[in-house]
């Protein structure tokens, strides 16, 4: 069995294992297994990483949606309002669930775990 890219499996919310089944029950949270080979996905937490990076990533499109309408059509204040309102959210939602999985697969293919101190 070959190994999916561990991006690939991610954006496409798979399991970063075997490809095939799937790596999420419900919209954010990661199953508990795989439900065809059966891979255990407890060992790897993204935590609020993806969070972080949906952040910078939809903070930086506003920001760029903004500068572009307002050099382009220099609009009333409330305009950008009714452009970035909608906007910011959806771009966020959009990002979510791909990079949490693309980052949970990064970890699941690495057998990356938190740090831990020998005593």
């Amino acid at each position: 069995m070959v190994r999916p890219s561990p991006i690939q499996a991610g954006v496409s919310g798979r399991c970063p294992k075997c490809g095939e089944g799937a790596m999420f029950d419900g919209l954010l949270k990661i199953a508990p297994r795989c439900d065809v080979c059966g891979a255990d996905f407890g060992q790897a937490d993204v935590g609020d990483g993806a969070s972080v990076f949906v952040m910078f990533i939809a903070g930086f499109l506003a920001v760029v949606l903004y500068l572009l309408v307002e050099v382009a059509f220099r609009p009333p204040w409330w305009v950008h309002l009714i452009i970035q309102i909608p906007f910011v959210p959806l771009v966020s939602i959009a990002l979510l669930r791909p990079i949490k999985g693309m980052l949970f697969a990064l970890q699941y293919s690495h057998d990356a775990q938190e740090a831990r101190l020998d005593e």
